[in-house]
């Protein structure tokens, strides 16, 4: 019996028009880091694990999709090994690579390997596949696409407001509301100084995150199991609620943490970055939010966050300051900050709007039918013409029935048809049919160019 065809479980195919919506948010995504200056790099699927472990937290970690070694992956264990348990233990020896999780953690890879052929401050986009193993879920996936941008080798905050207007920029493009979060993480760390837990930035920052999805009541459950105090947690209350507008929440920050200098260096950045904001004509709604944490360990500076307005869904860009990133990799003192859009949530949350332009449905925009033999030999030369007009086109390949030569073309969404007969090849012409309104016209082939360009 043959067996059922399936794919795994997170990951997904996509058809023809699928593909044509996505590629539109790919071309106008590249187009505006382009716009900007921003120069694109590749870098392989997967990386060595000693690469990916230790740069997502904890978390993060459990979340590597792992690869086999080639070979017998098991002559390098013993049977105490292979008994006791240790999966982790276990992974080490059968397991050298894996996919990647993100593409920042792999740019600063390529950043050091190659700090000799860059030129800094180095301003690059990505845009490739990464994979984890999380829960599938609606927006959640185990394969998904994100378009990363970057400026690495500078500490000048101009490169954050440079990154709030790509994020503007895409949106508007796209036709999106958003709302642009930022936060900083240093004022974070003025927050566990302040409610004296200062050793415990991350387990709080990890906590923090998770606000929007598991509510106020899990984030203090999880707190109180990662042994932040009682005390601790209810000062943090009334910072996790603070509001007003994003001046009025700057100074009542302020206040709370004024004896952490860490703190109050995010202040500073914070406040520069509205500042150079407040000349710059911009769509998208900002808010300063002091409860996004962005959960990976890597951020140090300013955090961004983006949300559709519209579609109840996750962030669909978020990013940040890292300061040393590279320095895990040999390259200390080099600073950095980026973004990456999820291509897949702005896929799902342009399909629940139906915004996607009708034109970026890709088709042949002609399609000539098919005669006969006689008939295919007129055609080739002039099919040769429109394509060397930059005019897309095609020829049913078989001589079936009209009927169903004209579904094949209303099923693709070709909106013209070209019927050149024995008649038309007599006077040199072909008739052009189009499929929206069903208007016809006999016309020669130079005619046939110019009502096609049109």
């Amino acid at each position: 019996m043959a067996q059922k065809p399936s794919i795994p479980k997170g990951t997904r195919d996509f058809s023809p028009n699928e593909m044509a919506r996505r590629n539109y948010i790919f071309d106008t995504v590249k187009r505006v880091f382009q716009l900007y200056g921003f120069q694109q790099i590749e870098t392989p699927a997967m990386e060595n694990l000693s690469t990916l472990m230790g740069k997502y937290g904890e978390e993060g970690d459990k979340l590597l999709f792992k690869i086999l070694n080639s070979g017998d992956y098991l002559s390098a264990v013993n049977s105490e090994e292979l008994t006791a348990s240790n999966s982790s233990k276990l992974t080490t020896k059968i397991s050298e690579k894996g996919l990647r999780y993100d593409l920042t953690v792999p740019f600063a890879r390529y950043v050091v390997q190659n700090q000799n052929d860059i030129v800094f401050p180095f301003r690059r986009y990505q845009i490739q596949p990464v994979w984890r193993a999380d829960r599938p879920q609606k927006g959640r996936y185990r394969e998904f696409y994100q378009c990363d941008v970057d400026i690495i080798g500078s500490d000048s905050l101009l490169n954050e407001v440079e990154l709030i207007q790509i994020v503007d920029h895409v949106y508007r493009f796209l036709g999106l509301k958003v709302v642009i979060k930022i936060n900083n993480r240093k004022i974070l760390a003025g927050i566990a100084e302040a409610i004296g837990e200062a050793e415990r930035i991350v387990d709080i920052t990890v906590a923090i995150d998770k606000l929007d999805k598991i509510g106020i009541d899990k984030v203090n459950e999880e707190l109180i199991h990662k042994g932040v105090t009682h005390e601790a947690i209810l000062k943090l209350q009334p910072i996790l609620h603070l509001n007003g507008s994003n001046t009025e929440k700057i100074n009542q920050i302020e206040r709370v943490i004024s004896m952490s200098s860490t703190g109050l260096q995010g202040i500073k950045e914070v406040r520069t970055i509205f500042n150079y904001l407040s000349g710059i004509n911009l769509e998208s709604e900002i808010e300063l939010d002091l409860t996004l944490a962005r959960g990976l360990n890597y951020y140090t500076g300013a955090i961004f966050e983006v949300k559709s307005k519209d579609v109840e869904i996750g962030s669909i860009t978020g990013g940040g300051r890292y300061d040393d990133l590279t320095g895990i990799f040999g390259l200390s003192g080099v600073s950095g900050v980026g973004i990456s859009f999820g291509a897949d949530r702005i896929y799902d949350v342009m399909s629940q709007l139906d915004i996607f332009p009708k034109d970026a449905m890709a088709s042949s925009k002609v399609m000539f039918v098919n005669f006969g033999e006689k008939e295919e030999c007129y055609c080739l030369p002039l099919l040769s013409c429109l394509r060397q007009a930059g005019i897309s086109s095609e020829i049913y390949p078989d001589s079936d029935k009209m009927k169903k030569q004209m579904v094949y073309a209303n099923r693709k969404g070709i909106k013209f048809v070209v019927l050149a007969g024995e008649s038309e090849i007599e006077k040199g012409m072909v008739n052009l049919k189009n499929m929206e309104t069903g208007e016809q016209q006999l016309i020669s082939v130079t005619e046939l160019v110019i009502a096609l360009k049109v």
